[in-house]
């Protein structure tokens, strides 16, 4: 994720969800995007993208669409405002935006969505996951891509991380299901010294009930997943559709096409079904840190 990148930014998983709503409300009513759009004296482009959930939706448009579709149940109306007084919200008030100056957009647009999911599975063939990265680790990994060159950027870099990995814990930990090449486990990132830490967090991580990590040997040969990392983010709102983050040569590209999300979630359900268990992976995962010696 550290590649910065062109990808247009995704939209929110709220304002996809509210969007989806009002999609369906204006459908209900027998209105076409153009007649929507001159009730609500706006171009059909305005109504196209806050039904993609492109755009924020302010609440006097709310109320002036809710209007031309009929929407009169108080309960109704009032559980649409409140989401999108909640999406307008996440857009603005991010923690991550005031570390702007070290963040492609890419980025804070995979760190906005990942405070709003309940679930994360990736696959990594180089690098330990983000959510599990040591200080001195992430510091490596910063440094090694050359895109910070001063001390206090990659410090920012650094703090960034570990603000995201806070979700692994608390009253609602985020649910983290990662299956990493064992290539991961013999790189050197940082030194042996980093390396026996960083291995020696897996382990300590994986103990925990909301985390689950898997090692795929190289002994299990090609694999589909083997030509690139990526994340499937999954969200608790009722009907909200899984989203894909994957990275590639040129960049990070996201992915909300059921078929396209779908095609991953196959990947890594194959890439889990072929990796060691989690006991086995944790057997690994040991033996590998004693490796990592000075």
């Amino acid at each position: 994720m550290l590649a910065k990148s062109n990808t247009p930014n995704p939209s929110t998983v709220l304002g996809r969800q509210l969007g989806d709503e009002l999609r369906r409300l204006r459908e209900a009513a027998g209105l076409t995007t153009v007649q929507a759009a001159e009730a609500l004296d706006c171009t059909k482009g305005k109504i196209s993208r806050i039904e993609n959930g492109r755009v924020a939706v302010r609440l006097p448009d709310l109320t002036a669409m809710l209007h031309a579709y009929g929407v009169s149940d108080p309960d109704l109306r009032e559980r649409l405002a409140a989401l999108a007084r909640k999406a307008n919200r996440r857009r603005r008030q991010g923690w991550w935006n005031q570390y702007s100056s070290v963040l492609a957009d890419t980025y804070r647009d995979y760190i906005a969505m990942e405070t709003m999911a309940d679930s994360i599975r990736t696959f990594q063939a180089q690098l330990v996951p983000g959510l599990l990265q040591t200080p001195g680790y992430i510091r490596a990994v910063t440094v090694a891509s050359q895109q910070w060159q001063k001390a206090e950027e990659i410090e920012k870099f650094a703090q960034v991380r570990l603000a995201r990995q806070e979700r692994l814990t608390g009253e609602s930990p985020l649910r983290l299901w990662s299956v990493i090449s064992e290539a991961v486990l013999l790189q050197q990132v940082g030194g042996p010294d980093v390396m026996r830490a960083q291995l020696q967090h897996l382990l300590d991580a994986s103990e925990h009930p909301n985390v689950t990590v898997q090692v795929l040997p190289f002994s299990r040969g090609a694999h589909a997943s083997m030509f690139g990392p990526y994340v499937v983010l999954g969200f608790p709102e009722e009907g909200a559709l899984d989203v894909v983050l994957a990275d590639n040569p040129t960049g990070s590209m996201w992915l909300e096409r059921e078929a396209e999300v779908a095609r991953y979630r196959d990947l890594f359900d194959a890439a889990r079904t072929s990796a060691l268990s989690p006991v086995e992976s944790r057997s690994v995962i040991h033996r590998r840190a004693k490796e990592h010696r000075a």
